[in-house]
């Protein structure tokens, strides 16, 4: 079935980052309409009253013309996209690819090859291949800084950061930088941050979350830095669930959020079978979309018993796969505090509203 042409995607997978950036959003976060808040201060998220714990994740809202947008449009915990201490760039155009899944795309399924082409169809399914570009301190923070202020009563910017690598690999450094990123982001107002540990680990082919050692260090030297401010960590899923006990027991009591999933890594390839992402190192690469819906609800229902077996009171932030509100409810059924759609935003931008209508 093919996604409704009205809803045109409000980032655009066939311009480049760059264009997105510079003339984006698109589609109805263009049309100047602004939802207006029925209710308010319905529900606490870490100290705060949000008119509904709803929003989009660290990816899609890469400044602060789309956050705006966003919180034009409802979606109440909308995030600033990941940011670091220093300017890097984006992986080469395209970004953004459809993917072809059957069913739901298990770690098995993903490394066996997925095909990727620029045909979108529903249910949405899509590969995104950043890597985490950032804009020197010098321009995010000020964009981030109007953005946060941008919010009405019952919304929440959250800004997204995380840490960079050295050339020569040092690691007291790369903890450093996390901290001195979350105090920078810190310094823009944002009431919660959010430190990205669903990226590759910096120096090795592994994701920083899987790393409990480097991980308990790096939240511990950004709750040095930033105190009292809420903390939530973005994580991947984890398929052991020993490991995901280990990073409980190693941060649950140092952070107050943990969103999950960011996405599942799969070798996306085009009809030929040859790598369809372009460049080193992107051979294998996230998908995002309904197809990892059952990813996400697992991980809830999983932080949830571990919330409870150690009486910690982390928040829980589910994403992964919501596309329609039906979505939103199932996630609030498994457990989690608040939900986030990426995907699924992405091309309605009418989500929001249409969730708000049945809760």
């Amino acid at each position: 079935m093919k996604i409704q042409q009205n809803n045109i995607p409000f980032y655009d997978p066939e311009k480049s980052y760059e264009e997105n950036f510079n003339k984006g959003p698109f589609g109805a976060f263009t049309d100047g309409e602004v939802l207006t808040q029925e209710s308010i201060t319905t529900y606490d998220f870490l100290g705060h009253k949000v008119a509904t714990p709803f929003g989009i994740p660290a990816g899609p809202l890469i400044n602060g013309r789309f956050v705006k947008a966003a919180l034009d449009k409802g979606f109440d915990l909308p995030v600033y996209k990941t940011v670091r201490t220093r300017k890097y760039a984006c992986a080469p155009w395209p970004n953004v690819l459809a993917v072809k899944v059957v069913g739901d795309l298990t770690p098995e399924k993903g490394a066996l090859g997925l095909i990727a082409d620029h045909h979108y169809e529903a249910p949405i399914a899509i590969t995104n291949s950043f890597g985490v570009p950032s804009f020197d301190p010098d321009f995010w923070q000020k964009d981030m800084k109007e953005a946060v202020a941008y919010a009405k009563p019952g919304q929440i910017v959250i800004g997204s950061f995380q840490g960079t690598t050295n050339a020569d690999g040092d690691i007291k450094a790369y903890i450093k930088d996390f901290a001195d990123a979350a105090r920078l982001v810190k310094e823009t107002g944002a009431k919660v941050l959010e430190v990205n540990l669903s990226c590759p680990n910096e120096g090795t082919a592994h994701l920083l979350c899987f790393d409990l050692e480097r991980t308990q260090h790096v939240v511990s030297a950004i709750k040095n830095e930033i105190g009292d401010t809420p903390l939530i960590i973005k994580i991947a899923y984890f398929k052991e669930q020993e490991q995901l006990l280990k990073l409980i027991n190693a941060v649950g009591k140092l952070v107050q959020g943990i969103s999950a999933i960011n996405t599942i890594p799969s070798k996306i390839i085009d009809k030929e079978g040859n790598q369809a992402l372009p460049g080193e190192g992107r051979a294998i690469s996230g998908v995002c979309g309904a197809p990892i819906k059952w990813a996400g609800l697992e991980m809830v229902e999983r932080l949830k018993r571990l919330r409870e077996a150690d009486d910690l009171d982390f928040a829980i932030i589910g994403v992964g796969g919501v596309i329609v509100p039906q979505d939103y409810t199932n996630f609030r059924e498994a457990g989690s505090d608040a939900v986030m759609s990426a995907t699924g935003a992405m091309w309605n931008p009418f989500l929001a509203q249409e969730i708000k209508s049945i809760i």
